[in-house]
Parts: structure tokens; C-alpha cells; sequence
């Protein structure tokens, strides 16, 4: 037989083709091989999965504070109200002789952040006198207030949209400015005059002495005036970028009348917010259920401001060594899929999950994989690499959590619970989140097409 150089050529090409494949479970080919994950694919691991109630949580100092009202059609009812403590910004402030208010506004910064409708929804929100200062933080705290109502704002919320107010200077002309999103509502002038132009320094002597005095202010929202879905707006009380802001006339001895504006910021260690999630008529409510605790459900839910997460075990992982022998875990990831059609703006997947374990008094600690401050772990990812961000394109999220897979299967560690919930975009929390308002349906053991799945690559030793 002869050979022409082509069919050398090509039978060279066929020999290195068919070389290039002696490794039919290695995961990464077209990669560089430095970075390619080898070993045997596992992702038939069963994941048992159940809803459960996210417990209280403490809302003080949390500094962006959840305010609205909100009807999903999944989730039900969620309302957040806010209790705010003001206080002077200089102690012993003198309003001076004759003070006569022109105008009082309580300006409510909004944060970055704001969950539900923007585009038809108009917000009613009232604002009260809290009858106590605030002494207590926890989300399912009630703060009582009186009953007469000191202003209302009605409108639409633009988050990211600056407004233009005036800015009064003393002396001179006022002057337009921009500043960013704000909630401002208009306050009882009669009120503001009486309780708080009216009071002598004394009154003000102290941060103490006033809030004492004066308690606060209670901001909700209406649901009977509230139009449309709804919505959770975050507002920013960090600093003083949240406000009382008082514009009043006082004598001058040298000009006659001055006007004069004067902020009591509202402060940032002084809020505290109270949370209410109605789950009536909905499979959330079904599911929460102590009859139903051990059903194994098509989907489970994870909601924010301390709403419900979903907690998943791994029943055969302990015996991971008797099915398959002993081995090493090159790299194991946790993939979440959304639930189809459970996910449309307004109420858009939570931007971020987090993963965490319960230690054996069943209190949440991260994960191997995550074990954040415990530099003697050098198994520890950056947030980044351990994942839990939604992915937008698969509608997913995958956590990598390759030593925690490992030490299950050595027995290292034992699983008493391995949660996952929303969190915030910037910050992992352990605890249940306030600071976000996002939520996520996702596929468990029983549905066909987006089930949860254990992606373990693993090498047998000896």
C-alpha cells in the first residue's frame, strides 16, 4: 500500500486526535491544563430540601432601613414601617426670640437600593409621634405612636432620579441645588411649632434630654391610600443624610426678621424597623406547616427582611466512601436553579444567596469554603470565587464549596443543616437580611427540569 504525504498527514492528525483522549472524565478540555478540572463527575447526590421560618433579627444601627408595602404574588404581603429617633445637631439650640415656622419636612434619604414597582405604583406614607423613644431593635417589634397624623407623602418613588430643592441661606437670596432621591413629607406646621420651636435651650441641653422628651417620629405605609404592587424603599439613615428640617423666622436685633434653617438629623443609632410578612393563601403558608415539615416539595422559597430560607441536607454524603472509595475532591459546586416562571419584574430574583451551616448547637457558621477571618484555613474563597451572585443568563447560582464536600465525606465535619437565604449584594450575612428585600423560588428534589444538583469532581486513592 502506498502512503502519499497527505495520508501520512492526516493519519498523524488521527493518531494525536485519538491520544488526546485517554482521559474520558477529565472536565475543562480547550482549557489551559494548568487550570483544567480533572476527575470523575458525581451529580446524582440527593438533596433534601424544606421551607422554613426565618427567625427575628435585630434592626438597630443596620443603617439602611426598609420602608413599604408590597403584594406578591407568590409571597404573599410584606410591609416594613420605620421608628426614627431625631436629635439636635448642636445641644442647648436656641431658636431664638419669637420663633415663627414657615415650614417643617421630613427629609428621608433613599439608598441605592429599592425592590418592587416604580413604574405604576403610587406610595402613601404617613408619618406619626412615636409615643416612647425607641428601646427596642428586633424586626418583629411593635413601636406604638399616636394617633394624630403629622404629615403624608403621596406619590410615586424614583429612586435613582435627583430632585431639585431650594437651599435657604441666611441673609441671601435661596438658591436651587440637586441632591440625590429623597422622600420628603411635609409635617404638621402647628405641631412642629408648639413641640419644638416653642422649647427652651434647656430642652436641647442634651441628645438625652431631648429624645426623652420628644420620642420620634413613625413613618408607614398606607395600604388603603396605596396604589398598584408595591414596593420596599431603603432608606440611607447613615450620618445625618436623613432629617428633620425646620425654615422659621426669628427677631434680629440689627435686621429685624432673619429666616433661618435649622436640620435635626435623624440618628443612625436610633431606628429600628418592624416587619410583617402575611403568607396567607399561598404555598409559602403550605409549606410552613408543621404537618408538612418532612414533604419534599417540587420548589422551596427564600425571602428577605427576615422572611423564610430554605434549609438542604445531603442524606447519603456521609457514605460517599462506601459507594465510590476513597477519595479526593478536586471540586465540588453547589448549583441552584431558579424554578421556571416563578421570577418577572417587578419581583426580580434575589441579587445574591448565602450559604452557611449550623455547628452542633445549631447556631449559623459559614462553610469551610467560606470560612471568612480564619486565616489558618487555607481553603478559604474571596466572595467572589465562593459565589451565591445571581447569574442572570442560566438564572442560577452556583457556590463552590469543594473542603466542605470533603470534610462530609471524611466525617471532619458533621451536617446538623446547610441553609440558604438572600443576603445583601455587599455584605454575606449569616444572619437573617433587613437590607435587602429580594427573594427566589428554587428547584428541589422533585421538579424535572430545575433541580438543585451537587456537582462533585472527584479522584479515587488508595
Amino acid at each position: 500500500m502506498k502512503f502519499t504525504k497527505q495520508d501520512l498527514l492526516t493519519l498523524l492528525i488521527g493518531l494525536f486526535l485519538f491520544a488526546s483522549c485517554k482521559n474520558p472524565d477529565g472536565v475543562g478540555l480547550d482549557v489551559d491544563p494548568s487550570t483544567a478540572i480533572t476527575g470523575t463527575l458525581v451529580n446524582n447526590e440527593p438533596i433534601k430540601s424544606q421551607t422554613i421560618k426565618e427567625g427575628d433579627v435585630t434592626t438597630a444601627s443596620i443603617g439602611s432601613y426598609p420602608l413599604g408595602y408590597m403584594v406578591d404574588p407568590i409571597f404573599g404581603k410584606t410591609e416594613s414601617s420605620v421608628a426614627m429617633t431625631i436629635v439636635p445637631g448642636t445641644t442647648s439650640y436656641d431658636f431664638g426670640t419669637s420663633p415663627v415656622l414657615d415650614s417643617a419636612i421630613l427629609v428621608l434619604n433613599l439608598g441605592t437600593q429599592f425592590y418592587g414597582d416604580t413604574a405604576s405604583t403610587k406610595y402613601s406614607i404617613d408619618v406619626y409621634q412615636l409615643t416612647n423613644k425607641v428601646t427596642n431593635y428586633k424586626s418583629s417589634d411593635v413601636q406604638a405612636y399616636n394617633s394624630a397624623l403629622l404629615g403624608n407623602f403621596s406619590s410615586k418613588i424614583f429612586p435613582k432620579t435627583p430632585i431639585k430643592i431650594f437651599d435657604i441661606i441666611s441673609g441671601k437670596a435661596d438658591t436651587l441645588k440637586t441632591v440625590p432621591a429623597q422622600i420628603r413629607i411635609k409635617l404638621d406646621k402647628d405641631f412642629i411649632q408648639n413641640n419644638l420651636l416653642n422649647l427652651a435651650p434647656a430642652a436641647t441641653s442634651t441628645a438625652a434630654k431631648f429624645v426623652d422628651y420628644f420620642k420620634g417620629f413613625y413613618a408607614q405605609v398606607n395600604k388603603t391610600s396605596t396604589t398598584g404592587t408595591g414596593g420596599i424603599a431603603f432608606l440611607d439613615l447613615t450620618g445625618t443624610n436623613s432629617y428633620l428640617q425646620m425654615v422659621y423666622k426669628k427677631n434680629n436685633t440689627t435686621s429685624g426678621r432673619d429666616t433661618v434653617t435649622v436640620n435635626f438629623p435623624v440618628s443612625p443609632s436610633g431606628a429600628a424597623a418592624n416587619i410583617k410578612h402575611d403568607y396567607t393563601g399561598t404555598e409559602v403558608a403550605t409549606q410552613l406547616l408543621p404537618a408538612n415539615a418532612n414533604t419534599q416539595y417540587n420548589v422551596t422559597y427564600l425571602q428577605a427582611l427576615a422572611g423564610v430560607k430554605t434549609k438542604i441536607s445531603f442524606p447519603t454524603l456521609a457514605n460517599f466512601t462506601n459507594t465510590y472509595g476513597k477519595a479526593v475532591v478536586n471540586k465540588a459546586e453547589l448549583v441552584v436553579d431558579l424554578s421556571a416562571g416563578t421570577f418577572a419584574n417587578p419581583f426580580a430574583p434575589a441579587s445574591r444567596l448565602s450559604l452557611y451551616r449550623w455547628d452542633i448547637a445549631e447556631q449559623p457558621t459559614n462553610v469551610p469554603d467560606h470560612n471568612q477571618g480564619n486565616t489558618g484555613d487555607s481553603r478559604q474563597l474571596t466572595d467572589a470565587v465562593f459565589g451565591g451572585y445571581y447569574d442572570s443568563v442560566r438564572n442560577r447560582y452556583v457556590f463552590v464549596v469543594t473542603a466542605y464536600v470533603q470534610d462530609l465525606i471524611d466525617k471532619k465535619l458533621t451536617d446538623f443543616g446547610t441553609f440558604l437565604a438572600p443576603t445583601s449584594l455587599n455584605q454575606f450575612q449569616l444572619t437573617p437580611s433587613v437590607t435587602s428585600a429580594g427573594r427566589a423560588v428554587i428547584g428541589a428534589a422533585g421538579n424535572a427540569t430545575n433541580k438543585m444538583k451537587l456537582n462533585i469532581y472527584y479522584t479515587k486513592i488508595n
